[in-house]
């Protein structure tokens, strides 16, 4: 579900990025592929998805190759711009309908599945951003949620030097660093799963997401068996019966899958 399929040729500094960018998120799209098959086998029909703050696309589209009816809920005019584009590129433009706001405005059709990434350490309110997703799910709907991870920022900060930091983080409600951190808030998976379960969610699965993808120099990504390589092995992190949680749970981002309640 990767985007790099119409990548034009590009400089090796470029192509590294790319590279990186997608097995960044490689086990996220995993599991939300797993997941898209499963319910598309249950119901008998394509989905019908939520994508809030899905932006330019980048999750959308592929979702909307695979058959599926994909709304994008973003409050950038420039990034449902590019997604307009992207989806006419990719020609699925009439399963892929973007709307200008934000988790505030969430009203109109049920969806069978949400996918919220890289939204719930921004927003004003998760408990209500959350309340709100929960509202416009049908009544067995799934929700797909990345949240940025304590856990990765204080490893990060430590190993940088700034130890007093990486304590901020560790011990703060909020996992912050500091005053000039950027992120409002970040998340464990014992906080994350105590959210989920207050605003209607039962989690089916929670993972760590970009363990490694973070940390490996950008050479290393270079080759085609370096990239096979990391992917190879977030994903042996994420399904390892002894390890999952503890590796994980340092992860950059958590991903939780859960259904509504």
């Amino acid at each position: 579900m990767a985007d790099e399929r119409r990548d034009r040729p590009a400089t090796t500094v470029s192509r590294s990025r790319a590279s990186a960018a997608s097995l960044r998120n490689q086990g996220v799209w995993d599991a939300v592929g797993d997941l898209v098959r499963q319910r598309e086998a249950d119901l008998g029909r394509p989905l019908r998805v939520l994508d809030l703050g899905g932006g330019s696309g980048g999750l959308a589209v592929p979702l909307a190759e695979l058959g599926h009816e994909v709304t994008v809920v973003d409050p950038s005019p420039n990034a449902l711009a590019a997604l307009e584009r992207r989806a006419a590129d990719f020609g699925v433009a009439d399963r892929v309908t973007g709307r200008q706001g934000d988790a505030d405005t969430l009203d109109g059709d049920a969806f069978d599945l949400v996918c919220c990434h890289g939204v719930l350490e921004v927003v004003d309110d998760p408990t209500a951003a959350l309340a709100g997703i929960a509202a416009v799910l049908t009544a067995k709907g799934h929700l797909s949620l990345v949240v940025a991870g304590r856990l990765a920022v204080v490893l990060a900060k430590a190993l940088a030097g700034e130890v007093r930091q990486a304590q901020a983080a560790l011990t703060s409600s909020d996992g912050r660093w500091g005053k000039a951190d950027p992120l409002p808030r970040r998340f464990d998976v014992e906080g994350l799963v105590a959210l989920l379960d207050a605003t209607g969610f039962t989690p089916v699965q929670v993972h760590g997401v970009r363990v490694f993808a973070d940390l490996v120099p950008p050479t290393a990504l270079d080759s085609a068996s370096g990239r096979e390589a990391l992917t190879e092995l977030e994903r042996a992190v994420a399904t390892h019966p002894q390890y999952a949680e503890a590796l994980g749970s340092l992860g950059a981002g958590l991903h939780a899958i859960a259904q509504r309640s």
